[in-house]
């Protein structure tokens, strides 16, 4: 959250919204997933992630291509079926994980994507964050953030829970 106000309310103008999430398991195996990119298919909520090619993230810098279809959200359908590049934007091993988008829209957006991971006993807070504060302006503007709702972190987490409970990542 900001600082800034709307001008019509007064209310704070909320660019980051995160959730939690307690997952039994270790922060090193909840990493793995998310370091990797079958694992950000995998633990989806939006149904956009199709598949995705390259290796897991170990730094910051590193890059994995997602192959995405717009169409399910049917927000921007006309996009179809289209590749992004996830670039890693904080790496902290077992404890902190963020990313961005480059995809077809141009300028970059500039949003991230992000979770962190906090050892508890019985597992672990996994908090999953989404971060459109430093947008370019010209998507500012537009007025179209948030993209995703609260509901997709908290499902994401329930999925990425159910995962790997079930072995399956």
């Amino acid at each position: 959250m900001t600082n800034e106000t709307t001008e019509t309310t007064n209310e704070p103008i909320i660019e980051r919204m995160q959730v939690q999430r307690m997952i039994p398991a270790d922060p090193a195996t909840i990493f793995r997933v998310l370091a990797d990119p079958q694992g950000h298919v995998t633990i989806d909520s939006s149904g956009m992630l199709l598949d995705a090619t390259g290796s897991p993230a170990t730094a910051v810098g590193d890059e994995f291509v997602v192959h995405m279809d717009r169409e399910a959200l049917n927000d921007f359908p006309q996009l179809g079926k289209y590749d992004v590049t996830v670039h890693f934007t904080k790496f902290v091993q077992d404890k902190e994980i963020e990313w961005t988008i480059f995809g077809q829209i141009q300028p970059p957006i500039g949003h991230v994507y992000g979770y962190t991971l906090e050892p508890t006993d019985g597992g672990t807070i996994v908090t999953s964050y989404y971060d459109w504060s430093n947008i370019h302006q010209q998507w500012r503007d537009a007025n179209i953030f948030p993209i995703m709702a609260e509901l997709n972190l908290r499902a994401t987490l329930g999925i990425l829970a159910r995962s790997i409970a079930r072995g399956a990542v």
